[in-house]
Protein backbone atom coordinates (compact mmCIF):
# COMPACT_ATOMS: atom_id res chain seq x y z
CA UNK A 1 0.00 0.00 0.00
CA UNK A 2 1.07 3.30 -1.16
CA UNK A 3 -1.58 5.19 0.68
CA UNK A 4 -4.95 4.60 1.02
CA UNK A 5 -7.49 7.19 0.96
CA UNK A 6 -10.65 6.72 3.15
CA UNK A 7 -13.72 9.16 3.94
CA UNK A 8 -16.33 8.44 6.22
CA UNK A 9 -19.58 9.95 6.12
CA UNK A 10 -23.11 10.51 7.66
CA UNK A 11 -24.82 12.30 10.38
CA UNK A 12 -23.43 13.95 13.09
CA UNK A 13 -24.27 11.46 16.13
CA UNK A 14 -23.50 8.36 14.21
CA UNK A 15 -19.83 7.96 15.16
CA UNK A 16 -18.64 8.98 11.99
CA UNK A 17 -15.06 11.01 13.77
CA UNK A 18 -14.96 8.49 15.96
CA UNK A 19 -14.48 5.80 13.75
CA UNK A 20 -12.14 7.92 11.39
CA UNK A 21 -9.71 8.49 14.87
CA UNK A 22 -9.78 4.30 15.29
CA UNK A 23 -8.68 3.77 11.72
CA UNK A 24 -6.12 6.83 11.89
CA UNK A 25 -4.46 5.57 15.41
CA UNK A 26 -4.45 1.85 13.66
CA UNK A 27 -2.17 3.40 11.14
CA UNK A 28 -0.28 4.61 13.40
CA UNK A 29 0.02 1.64 15.71
CA UNK A 30 0.68 0.21 12.25
CA UNK A 31 3.96 2.48 11.71
CA UNK A 32 2.27 4.20 8.97
CA UNK A 33 2.03 7.98 8.09
CA UNK A 34 -1.92 8.81 8.79
CA UNK A 35 -4.01 11.87 8.44
CA UNK A 36 -7.07 12.49 9.85
CA UNK A 37 -9.40 15.65 9.33
CA UNK A 38 -13.10 15.79 10.41
CA UNK A 39 -15.35 17.91 9.21
CA UNK A 40 -19.12 18.15 10.77
CA UNK A 41 -22.01 21.27 10.45
CA UNK A 42 -22.93 23.60 12.69
CA UNK A 43 -25.39 21.03 14.23
CA UNK A 44 -23.05 18.39 15.89
CA UNK A 45 -25.90 15.98 15.98
CA UNK A 46 -27.96 15.32 13.45
CA UNK A 47 -25.97 17.64 10.90
CA UNK A 48 -23.63 16.50 8.16
CA UNK A 49 -20.15 14.34 9.34
CA UNK A 50 -16.99 13.18 7.76
CA UNK A 51 -13.76 12.30 7.91
CA UNK A 52 -10.99 12.27 5.84
CA UNK A 53 -8.96 9.27 7.15
CA UNK A 54 -5.49 8.82 5.00
CA UNK A 55 -3.11 6.08 5.55
CA UNK A 56 0.26 5.72 3.61
CA UNK A 57 3.62 4.62 3.38
CA UNK A 58 4.60 7.63 3.10
CA UNK A 59 4.31 11.61 4.37
CA UNK A 60 0.90 12.61 3.35
CA UNK A 61 0.94 16.04 1.37
CA UNK A 62 -2.75 17.07 2.12
CA UNK A 63 -5.26 15.58 4.31
CA UNK A 64 -8.13 16.39 1.80
CA UNK A 65 -9.39 13.22 0.78
CA UNK A 66 -11.86 13.81 -2.32
CA UNK A 67 -10.86 10.82 -4.66
CA UNK A 68 -11.59 7.78 -1.80
CA UNK A 69 -10.14 4.55 -2.36
CA UNK A 70 -12.66 3.48 0.19
CA UNK A 71 -16.06 5.12 0.85
CA UNK A 72 -17.52 4.11 4.20
CA UNK A 73 -21.57 6.07 4.18
CA UNK A 74 -24.11 5.61 7.19
CA UNK A 75 -26.85 7.99 5.46
CA UNK A 76 -28.35 8.32 2.02
CA UNK A 77 -27.47 12.30 1.61
CA UNK A 78 -23.68 11.15 2.01
CA UNK A 79 -24.35 7.74 -0.85
CA UNK A 80 -25.91 10.47 -3.22
CA UNK A 81 -23.03 13.05 -2.72
CA UNK A 82 -19.93 10.56 -2.52
CA UNK A 83 -20.71 7.74 -4.72
CA UNK A 84 -19.62 9.32 -7.81
CA UNK A 85 -16.34 9.93 -6.23
CA UNK A 86 -14.61 6.79 -5.59
CA UNK A 87 -12.13 5.78 -7.90
CA UNK A 88 -12.97 3.20 -10.42
CA UNK A 89 -11.57 -0.61 -8.56
CA UNK A 90 -12.54 1.57 -5.20
CA UNK A 91 -14.72 0.28 -2.33
CA UNK A 92 -18.30 1.05 -1.05
CA UNK A 93 -19.49 0.27 2.57
CA UNK A 94 -23.04 1.25 3.16
CA UNK A 95 -25.07 0.63 6.24
CA UNK A 96 -27.99 -1.10 4.38
CA UNK A 97 -30.44 -0.90 7.33
CA UNK A 98 -30.42 2.93 6.97
CA UNK A 99 -29.93 3.28 2.93
CA UNK A 100 -32.25 1.32 1.23
CA UNK A 101 -31.19 2.92 -2.61
CA UNK A 102 -28.08 0.80 -4.31
CA UNK A 103 -25.13 1.74 -5.70
CA UNK A 104 -25.53 2.29 -8.92
CA UNK A 105 -21.68 2.48 -9.93
CA UNK A 106 -20.60 -0.77 -11.57
CA UNK A 107 -17.06 -0.32 -11.67
CA UNK A 108 -16.01 -0.46 -7.78
CA UNK A 109 -17.06 -2.81 -4.87
CA UNK A 110 -19.84 -2.73 -2.63
CA UNK A 111 -20.43 -4.15 0.54
CA UNK A 112 -24.15 -3.63 1.89
CA UNK A 113 -23.73 -4.17 5.76
CA UNK A 114 -26.73 -3.73 8.25
CA UNK A 115 -25.30 -2.35 10.26
CA UNK A 116 -27.36 -0.33 12.22
CA UNK A 117 -30.08 -3.25 12.66
CA UNK A 118 -26.79 -5.61 14.04
CA UNK A 119 -26.51 -3.01 16.50
CA UNK A 120 -29.93 -2.75 17.66
CA UNK A 121 -30.22 -6.38 17.52
CA UNK A 122 -27.42 -7.06 20.09
CA UNK A 123 -28.13 -3.98 22.03
CA UNK A 124 -25.70 -1.43 21.39
CA UNK A 125 -27.38 1.22 19.24
CA UNK A 126 -24.80 3.46 19.34
CA UNK A 127 -21.92 0.91 17.68
CA UNK A 128 -23.17 0.92 14.12
CA UNK A 129 -20.13 2.74 13.34
CA UNK A 130 -17.75 0.26 14.49
CA UNK A 131 -19.45 -2.79 13.00
CA UNK A 132 -19.43 -1.41 9.29
CA UNK A 133 -15.76 -0.60 10.19
CA UNK A 134 -14.53 -3.86 11.46
CA UNK A 135 -16.15 -4.95 8.08
CA UNK A 136 -14.64 -2.36 6.28
CA UNK A 137 -10.93 -3.44 8.11
CA UNK A 138 -11.45 -7.37 6.98
CA UNK A 139 -12.18 -6.17 3.44
CA UNK A 140 -9.20 -4.02 2.71
CA UNK A 141 -6.87 -6.48 4.91
CA UNK A 142 -6.34 -4.83 7.96
CA UNK A 143 -6.15 -7.11 10.69
CA UNK A 144 -7.20 -6.92 14.41
CA UNK A 145 -3.86 -7.45 16.22
CA UNK A 146 -3.64 -4.06 17.38
CA UNK A 147 -7.54 -3.61 18.26
CA UNK A 148 -6.87 -3.39 22.32
CA UNK A 149 -4.25 -1.29 22.13
CA UNK A 150 -6.14 1.47 19.45
CA UNK A 151 -9.14 0.95 21.45
CA UNK A 152 -7.01 1.79 24.62
CA UNK A 153 -5.65 5.23 22.79
CA UNK A 154 -9.13 6.81 21.83
CA UNK A 155 -11.76 5.53 24.30
CA UNK A 156 -11.77 8.63 27.20
CA UNK A 157 -10.52 7.02 30.56
CA UNK A 158 -14.44 8.24 31.71
CA UNK A 159 -15.48 5.57 29.01
CA UNK A 160 -13.26 2.78 29.82
CA UNK A 161 -16.36 0.57 30.20
CA UNK A 162 -16.83 0.73 26.59
CA UNK A 163 -13.56 -0.82 25.39
CA UNK A 164 -14.88 -4.28 25.59
CA UNK A 165 -18.32 -3.61 23.72
CA UNK A 166 -16.50 -1.57 20.81
CA UNK A 167 -13.81 -4.51 20.55
CA UNK A 168 -17.18 -6.64 20.26
CA UNK A 169 -19.13 -4.53 17.68
CA UNK A 170 -15.35 -4.31 15.43
CA UNK A 171 -14.90 -8.07 15.72
CA UNK A 172 -19.08 -8.25 14.93
CA UNK A 173 -18.74 -6.31 11.11
CA UNK A 174 -15.06 -8.37 10.55
CA UNK A 175 -17.08 -11.91 10.78
CA UNK A 176 -19.86 -10.87 9.11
Amino acid sequence: MSALNILYAGFGGQGILFSGKFLAYEGLIAGKHVSWLPSYGPEMRGGTANCSVIISDEEVGSPIVDKPDVLVVMNLPSLDKYENEVVPGGKIFVDSTLIERKVERTDVEVFYVPATGMAAEKKIPTLANMIITGKMLKEIGIDLDNIDVVLGKIVSARHQDLLEVNKDAIKTGYDL
